[in-house]
């Protein structure tokens, strides 16, 4: 027998319908009532009213036709019509879920399972955004939790060191309280992750490598990625690699320094200094870290930030994306997801500042599904990220967002948004997403699972005077005068 929610009365339209409640009904509970013509229609409350009588509106979602369409009802429902609490059965048949693949939670307000396909985030990427502290960051532990389980291979950007917990198991007793709920249980992943640092052990003891990029025979491109030149710092940069080229088969980044002190020219003193900074963060080395041990079936390797400054991080990221889209292109490594977390700093909106690795990322997005690389970006600010970026994740959790740019953003970058949807993201609880997905019928609330591993987001702090080499040259130039030991010093400072 179903379980009676109250009689439609008042106002009927053809999306939406008002009900007189009758017992226990809470907003986003699903119901569903019977039509001659259409058979049983899902509906789900949105809103309760608290008055002499009680009625609630529910929001139609509809009904499946014979060839498995989700359709909406081309008449409205009729007024003295029972609504009943929807069974299980007929939601998930309804909102096209199925059983098994990536675990996300819980169906908000019921025993649901929510899946989501393996295959979908891998080939049509996903976003997950939230303002601070809305937990984007646990969420994303959850999906690559879930993808480990899955031997997925995973290579993650991590700019504040929040991941490296996945090798902990979850000692959190509230969440462990939780697990039975979710059919989970505590498990680190310390055989299946891998942190590596840009920086050095001494910066970053808890990383597992030290991540470096290749050194030799640096092309005059390649140095400007790192910094923007002038034309006759182009050409002075020219003149010292080829006179390098012409005596040597290979060349480090010492000899260009070498040949550039050499050089009569006046534009020698700013190439000097730049490629001195390069050469002090310890970032070249003609022992490079390879993509194929980064990008492997069953292993999570995350990039490490911490202790790097803000231009090094964007050009790291560059420079890793640029090497993995061609290796995968070339079949070198096998398909993969690629994880970015504060995304915002790395693929700027334009207006919102300009970072090296904009293109690459774009490229990815649009490109990468062809050759089996996804994008998970993560980021606490969506009006910042580059909304050619967003646009192509087909996949979308949202977590709480007040801000009102941000909410703009996402109206504008993502089909599923309407002007109900925004309003939900305002009042989402703690803990619960709004996901859009190809493989479910329309945006749902989702129960986000707790997390089997430990959650490095809890005791993450951002170090106030965080590193600041390789800001932009209109920074250095405010420093010029400072005495050149005194700026080592400080650069030894920043990055060791």
């Amino acid at each position: 027998m179903y379980k009676l929610a109250g009689t439609i009365c008042g106002e009927v339209g053809l999306h939406k319908f008002d009900f007189a409640v009758a017992g226990e009904v809470r907003r986003n509970e699903y119901v569903k009532v019977w039509n001659e013509l259409d058979g049983w229609i899902l509906g789900r409350v949105v809103s309760i009213i608290e008055a002499e009588k009680k009625t609630a509106t529910a929001e139609i979602i509809g009904y499946k036709d014979e060839r498995g369409f989700l359709m909406q009802p081309k008449n409205t429902l009729s007024r003295e019509v029972k609504v009943f609490k929807a069974d299980q059965e007929f939601i998930m048949e309804t909102l096209g879920l199925k059983s098994g693949g990536i675990y996300l939670g819980l169906l908000e307000g019921r025993t649901i399972p929510v899946y989501l396909r393996k295959e979908e985030l891998i080939q049509k990427h996903c976003s997950i955004l939230a303002k601070t502290g809305s937990g984007k960051s646990y969420t994303a532990g959850v999906l690559i939790e879930e993808l480990l389980e899955k031997n997925v291979p995973l290579l993650i950007i991590d700019p504040h060191g929040e991941y490296i917990s996945l090798k902990y198991e979850n000692r959190n007793v509230e969440e462990r309280k939780q697990m039975e709920k979710f059919g989970i249980s505590p498990r680190g992943y310390a055989s299946q992750v891998t942190v590596y640092t840009p920086s050095n052990f001494t910066v970053n003891p808890a990383a597992d490598k030290l991540f470096r990029i290749d050194g030799i025979n640096l092309s005059v491109t390649e140095l400007y990625d790192f910094f923007p030149l002038s034309d006759a710092q182009l050409g002075v940069l020219y003149q010292c690699i080829n006179e390098i080229k012409a005596k040597k088969e290979f060349y480090t980044i010492e000899d260009i320094i070498k040949a550039a002190t050499a050089s009569k020219s006046s534009a020698r003193w700013r190439i000097i200094h730049f490629l001195e900074r390069i050469r002090e963060t310890g970032i070249l080395s003609d022992s490079p870290t390879r993509i194929e041990d980064l990008v492997k079936v069953g292993k999570a390797n995350i990039i490490d930030m911490k202790g790097v400054g803000p231009k090094l991080q964007q050009f790291i990221v560059y420079r890793l994306c640029k090497e993995v889209f061609e290796g995968r292109k070339m079949g070198k490594i096998p398909p993969f997801m690629l994880i970015i977390e504060e995304a915002h700093n790395f693929c700027p909106e334009r207006g919102f500042g300009q970072a090296v690795s904009s293109n690459v990322l774009r490229t990815i997005a649009s490109e990468g599904r062809k050759f089996g690389l996804g994008m998970l970006v993560i980021s606490q600010r969506p009006a910042r990220v580059d909304k050619n970026v967003i646009s192509q994740c087909n996949t979308q959790i949202i977590l709480k967002v007040t801000n009102p740019n941000d909410i703009k953003a996402l109206s504008r970058g993502l089909e599923v948004m309407s002007t109900e949807m925004e309003e939900e993201i305002k009042r989402i609880p703690q803990g619960v997403a709004l996901l859009s997905s190809p493989g479910i019928e329309m945006p749902i609330l989702v129960d986000v699972r707790v997390r089997r591993s430990e959650h490095g987001g809890r005791a993450a702090e951002m170090d106030e005077e965080e590193s600041t080499a390789f800001e932009s040259e209109d920074d250095e130039d405010e420093g010029e005068e400072m005495e050149r030991g005194e700026r080592k010093s400080m650069l030894a400072r920043w990055l060791v």
